[in-house]
């Protein structure tokens, strides 16, 4: 990875172009997961938005499990590539290490939760490590942390800091801390899918806007290096 930087003085535009591939997949990532979560219902006729669970279209009950399932688990390694990503962009962008370890770790985690979700289906207790992809609600402060000394980022920052609320604010809902009933038989399906948008959606935003200062940043000429 030092090498690939390095070599910017030689092929200009070119800096940091492994962090912005695995970026790149930060964001085309979330949009693939949602595609095939639109595959798997148009697959299972019948499905209740309202009161099914999100796995339920992995389970036996599905006709074909293996386009939720298929799709949570390439996903999965979206998730852990963007997270490699994101903290690699911090690091690039002057951000402290310990905040680009902690958005790794939140991803990679999610990453490893998903895919074992995705080969054992609900019921299997063992497919509620999905639940390790809740760690995610802690990038954005680990992100904002990182940029925080990083001029030209206010906007991204103050998205960062609106989507930790939101997430905040849905899981003590979901999760019955908080306006206890709002989430209930009749609506559970509902509240997940909107959670789930709102955990991951995010991620594609943050990395494209990433991904885009990078860009801008390789255009500029490299620092000399001496030897």
């Amino acid at each position: 990875m030092i090498l690939d930087d390095l070599g910017a003085q030689f092929a200009p535009g070119q800096r940091w172009r492994r962090r912005r591939i695995l970026l790149a997949i930060g964001v085309v990532a979330p949009i693939f997961a949602f595609l095939s979560v639109i595959m798997a219902v148009l697959a299972y006729p019948g499905h209740n938005h309202a009161t099914q669970y999100l796995s339920d279209l992995g389970s036996a009950t599905a006709r074909y499990p293996w386009l939720f399932n298929g799709g949570v688990f390439i996903s999965a390694f979206g998730a852990a590539a963007a997270g490699v990503g994101f903290g690699l962009a911090l690091v690039a962008l002057g951000g402290h290490r310990i905040a680009a370890g902690g958005v790794m770790v939140c991803f990679v985690l999610a990453g490893f939760g998903m895919a074992v979700s995705a080969l054992i289906p609900w019921p299997n207790p063992w497919h509620l490590l999905i639940n390790l992809g809740l760690g995610i609600i802690l990038a954005p402060l680990f992100m904002i942390w990182g940029l925080w000394n990083t001029p030209g980022m206010g906007r991204l920052k103050l998205f960062l800091a609106a989507i930790s609320l939101a997430n905040l604010l849905m899981a003590l809902i979901t999760n019955h801390r908080i306006w206890y009933g709002l989430v209930n038989p009749a609506n559970v399906g509902l509240w997940e899918r909107a959670f789930a948008i709102l955990l991951v959606g995010w991620t594609g935003i943050a990395a494209y806007a990433l991904e885009r200062r990078l860009y801008r940043l390789a255009q500029e000429p490299a620092p000399e290096v001496a030897f």
